[in-house]
C-alpha cells in the first residue's frame, strides 16, 4: 500500500495527501502547493507518506 501511496504522490500529490491525513491542515497546504508550484507539492506529499509509514512501524 506504501508504493501505491508513492506512486500517487508523484502524480497526483493532493490525492496521496487526501489518502493520508485525510482533511487536515497539511491537505490543504499540499493543494496550494501543488496549484503554485508541482514540485513542492509533490515533495511535500511524498514527505507526508514516507512521514506517516514510518510512524505505523
Amino acid at each position: 500500500m506504501d508504493i501505491l501511496r508513492i506512486v500517487i504522490a508523484i502524480f497526483l500529490p493532493p490525492v496521496a495527501a487526501f489518502l493520508t491525513v485525510v482533511i487536515a491542515l497539511h491537505f490543504w497546504l499540499n493543494i496550494l502547493l501543488t496549484i503554485l508550484f508541482f514540485v513542492p507539492g509533490m515533495i511535500h506529499a511524498l514527505w507526508l507518506v514516507v512521514k506517516k509509514g514510518k510512524a505505523t512501524v
